[in-house]
Parts: structure tokens; C-alpha cells; sequence
């Protein structure tokens, strides 16, 4: 059973997380020949806050 994890530093509209969903799952099933009912997809989002870069964090980067 395929049990895929995304991290997203921000947030992602529920369009977005569908598209996602769909997306991987059919990757799953043309590449690894997953039946598409056994794929698990998880999105995880964090505030930009929650995130560092280069020495400062997400929401403050220019």
C-alpha cells in the first residue's frame, strides 16, 4: 500500500490539494502499478513561520 507524505510550507486551497491527490495517485498507478484504491496521500502545511532559509524565516524572506 502506497503511503505518500507531502510537506508544503504554506497553504494550499482545497482545489489545489485535490489536484494533488489525483495527481499523485495516477503517477502511482502508471509507474508502480498500484491499484489507485490503495494509495494514501497526506498533505502536511506549516506556516511560513514554521520554516528557515539562508538564516531567516519563510514569512520574512523578500
Amino acid at each position: 500500500m502506497p503511503y505518500i507524505n507531502l510537506r508544503v510550507a504554506g497553504e494550499l486551497s482545497r482545489e489545489q490539494k485535490q489536484q494533488i491527490v489525483a495527481e499523485f495517485t495516477a503517477t502511482m498507478v502508471r509507474v508502480a502499478n498500484k491499484p489507485a484504491e490503495y494509495v494514501i496521500v497526506t498533505i502536511d502545511e506549516s506556516p511560513l513561520q514554521d520554516w528557515g532559509w539562508g538564516g531567516e524565516l519563510l514569512d520574512q524572506a523578500e
